[in-house]
């Protein structure tokens, strides 16, 4: 699909990968980028649309979707991290996880959806994680969330086949953001990721696998757990 001249939207896309995303998308001639925003102003990038959007609060994301009604690619960049260890602790953070990453998703998505058939069907990416096919030990919540997310996606995948939306999932391991921070792991550039998931857009391609150890555990899930697990 093309980019340039398009409208688009990113949610969570004050920094890190949203941000990544939004400035990608202007690289790449985006005509205007919504920038999905709990505090728009605090969104003081140049070039974008700040628009109020808390991806829990089903009433804003009704009121984004009134707004940003040209839109023809939408990007579900919110998440969050902070769920409790696997045998500890509340699951307070964990719950706010599955409210953010799966069901504003699917919120979003869901909102969106028949503004992208109005606009000739456009594209629905969502940023997944390789913890989507794997467990984590230090973050399980996050990783189950993932694992709901990367479900969720495939879904809509299928139900927005019919109008023409290219439904793109983008896998990553640990990249260099605030989400990832206290994480002593290789790390992978916010603008990496951006710019596959742009040229994702552009071949029409319904996954993006970032880096090698995403690719790596996508080709083992054909395998057996020992396999999948071994280095873990």
């Amino acid at each position: 699909m093309d980019i340039k001249g398009s409208a688009a939207l990113v949610t969570g896309a004050n920094r890190g990968i949203g941000l990544a995303f939004a400035r990608a998308l202007l690289a790449h001639g985006a005509a205007k980028v919504y920038a999905g925003v709990r505090d728009p102003e605090s969104m003081r990038e140049p070039g974008v649309t700040p628009l109020r959007l808390d991806v829990t609060d089903e009433e804003q994301v009704a009121a984004a979707a009134r707004t940003a009604d040209d839109v023809s690619i939408v990007i579900n960049n919110a998440g969050v991290a902070g769920g409790p260890a696997l045998l500890e602790g509340s699951f307070d953070g964990a719950r706010r996880e599955m409210e953010v990453n799966y069901f504003g998703t699917w919120a979003v998505s869901r909102a969106f959806a028949p503004v992208l058939a109005a606009n000739g069907g456009g594209a629905l990416v969502t940023m997944l994680s390789v913890a989507s096919w794997v467990a984590n030990r230090r973050l399980p919540s996050y990783a189950a969330s993932k694992s709901a997310q990367w479900s969720l996606t495939n879904a809509f995948r299928l139900a927005l086949r019919e109008q023409g939306t290219l439904v793109v999932g983008v896998h990553a391991g640990y990249v260099d953001t605030d989400l990832a921070a206290d994480i002593d792991s290789p790390k992978i550039l916010a603008a990496d990721v951006a710019e596959m998931t742009m040229a994702a857009l552009l071949d029409d391609a319904p996954e993006v696998l970032v880096d090698e150890v995403t690719r790596r555990v996508r080709a083992a899930l054909s395998g057996d757990l020992e396999t999948l697990y071994a280095d873990r």
